[in-house]
């Protein structure tokens, strides 16, 4: 019987964000940012548990209360340096079999529907690669010269904005971290190095990921609206 599993990656700074806390445990809606995140995953029928890799000192996550998840979340206090060496890590002490899906999704990340997660499963569970979620790019891009001028317009036909979860079979995604530079930013990029193509399943623009401050509001925002229904 083929399981799904989600892996939340915790374990940096948010620098980004000039905050006193990591990001993802920046209030947002009265919750850690990462609650919601874990939250959304949780409620999720079609996986089985879902892992929180955490900073090995991190002296936040016991401050709050995760009671509302029961068993269905683990924490796992094994991050690295960097986002692929803390899911290299959580890859390798999570409950899972090689033949397992694994969702890796971004705690910065807190407006993830449950529409997505199953648009996610249907389209990538018979799938031999996996895939992620991705959006189109709808803007017109610009690459600049190094200087702030314009250097070339970057035609956007056939360009997708990667989201997450990103979806693999636990033995491929090992094997792709394993191989790839410590700086892979996805875990698609681990997977494409190994001279696959990952399916690209359309997402939500909802589901941005926060990096400055003032995204908060736009997630506070969503978060109530939904919270509404």
């Amino acid at each position: 019987m083929t399981r799904y599993f989600a892996l939340v990656p915790a374990a940096g700074s948010g620098s980004r964000m000039n905050a006193a806390l990591p990001k993802q445990y920046a209030m947002l809606s009265d919750k850690p940012m990462l609650y919601h995140a874990l939250k959304a995953l949780c409620d999720f029928q079609g996986i089985s548990i879902v892992y929180v890799v955490l900073a090995q000192n991190d002296s936040h996550w016991e401050k709050y209360d995760w009671s509302d998840f029961g068993n269905r979340l683990i924490p796992l206090y094994c991050g690295g340096e960097t986002r692929a060496m803390s899911v290299m890590n959580g890859l390798k002490e999570m409950g899972a079999e090689d033949g397992d899906w694994v969702m890796v999704h971004d705690a910065a990340r807190p407006c993830i529907d449950p529409e997505s997660l199953k648009r996610l499963v249907d389209e990538v569970g018979c799938d031999e690669t996996g895939g992620l979620l991705a959006l189109p790019v709808a803007d017109t891009l610009k690459k600049d010269d190094g200087n702030g001028r314009v250097k070339v317009t970057v035609h956007r036909e056939g360009l997708w904005q990667a989201q997450t979860p990103q979806m693999f079979r636990h033995g491929l995604l090992l094997e792709a971290l394993g191989r790839a530079p410590a700086s892979q930013t996805d875990e698609a990029g681990a997977i494409e190095a190994l001279g696959l193509s990952p399916k690209l399943v359309p997402g939500d623009p909802r589901n941005f990921k926060v990096t400055y401050p003032a995204d908060m509001a736009m997630a506070a925002m969503i978060l109530a609206d939904r919270n509404k229904k």
